[in-house]
């Protein structure tokens, strides 16, 4: 239970800092920048899990 509140803790005051961050020209351009960062990686741990996936479909 300790954990979960810690794990609570630490959330608000990141999405605390985040807004912060953003009110500035270069907090806002460098959380874009990871916001587009994140996006290209997941979406190219999607494309390769369906890759993947469509691969073991043709050789089953």
């Amino acid at each position: 239970m300790k954990q979960l509140f810690f794990v609570v803790v630490g959330v608000v005051i990141g999405a605390a800092v985040a807004t912060q961050v953003t009110r500035t020209p270069g907090g806002a351009r460098f959380l874009t920048e990871v916001d587009a960062r994140t996006k290209a990686f997941t979406g190219a741990v999607a494309d390769g899990y369906r890759s993947r996936e469509a691969e073991l479909r043709t050789d089953a």
